[in-house]
């Protein structure tokens, strides 16, 4: 009896300290990323579309490093106040980095083509306000997933500078970014075979054709629109250090087409970083872990203190 009382007491002492591990490992988990200290500024208008304002967030943290994060909400070309999640952004708070979740107009409300423009503007509308926010104007990044990855890197691939002799003082300012890190973007969207958005040779993408507008109407124009709005066609070897994690079982934006931008930018001589996940798809729970490593990323490209 006292040696299966002893056991019992043991089995109970074991079962305590792993819930109290347990414990111990959701709290820690809860407090990095669901309480991260940052200052918001909600809601500061970087343009205007059709007499409508577009808005942007900004999220300081208590010990800033001097280098922006430019976050692009978005999904499917949609976008809102309510898609932005704070504790994404928790890696990057941390280390230091001051955020600017951007946001735009939802397809089809505004086109594809427009959308684009307008994130590229609000980099130089981030770029010229840098200071107020205590942020090096040559130290920006820009990260997102799915659309908020092709608008990613179609910022990175296109951004350039100002027009030095513009009236408007935002477009007289440089989109370029210094780092680019983002999941799963459609880097081509003329050619998406494989995607369950695959329709035919010289189609839009089914479910967003309507999102592209008129041009998108006509297998002539459509072809120069989209190869105007695919990353894949802008690559040149001044492309900022860029960083793709895609899921190899995708069917939305089939890993192809990552895997195409990479062979690419190697080929001019870019400086890029390809991670696959095996059996995941369009998004995946993990993915938190992921941001991680493009803080990684960022606090290699922009020298990050």
């Amino acid at each position: 009896m006292k040696k299966k009382r002893s056991l019992m007491m043991r089995l109970l002492i074991w079962s305590g300290a792993g819930l109290t591990i347990v414990a111990a490992v959701a709290a820690a988990f809860y407090w990095y990323w669901f309480q991260a200290p940052s200052q918001l500024t909600a809601d500061i208008q970087y343009s205007t579309r059709d007499n409508k304002p577009l808005m942007l967030d900004v999220f300081q943290p208590p010990k800033p490093n001097g280098a922006g994060v430019v976050f692009m909400v978005s999904g499917g070309w949609k976008s809102g106040s309510g898609s932005v999640k704070p504790f994404m952004l928790a890696p990057f708070l941390r280390r230091g980095y001051t955020v600017f979740a951007v946001r735009h107009i939802s397809q089809p409300e505004c086109t594809i083509g427009d959308l684009t423009a307008d994130v590229i503007r609000s980099v130089r509308f981030v770029r010229l306000h840098a200071k107020e926010y205590g942020v090096d104007s040559n130290r920006l990044g820009v990260i997102g997933g799915s659309s908020g990855g092709h608008l990613s890197l179609m910022i990175g691939t296109t951004g350039g500078p100002g027009d030095p002799n513009s009236t408007d003082e935002v477009e007289r300012e440089s989109s370029a970014v210094q780092c680019v890190a983002c999941f799963y973007p459609p880097t081509d969207l003329l050619n998406l075979k494989g995607s369950t958005e695959f329709v035919g040779e010289d189609e839009p993408p089914k479910s967003f054709k309507k999102g592209f507008g008129p041009l998108a109407e006509s297998k002539d124009t459509w072809k120069v629109l989209g190869r105007e709005l695919s990353p894949i066609y802008h690559i040149t070897p001044q492309m900022p250090p860029t960083f793709i994690v895609h899921g190899e079982a995708d069917t939305l934006v089939p890993i192809d087409q990552s895997e195409r931008f990479i062979a690419e930018a190697k080929a001019q001589g870019c400086t890029v970083k390809f991670e696959t996940r095996p059996e995941k798809g369009h998004g995946w729970p993990t993915m938190v872990f992921d941001i991680i490593k493009f803080a990684d990323w960022f606090d290699q490209h922009l020298g990050a203190k």
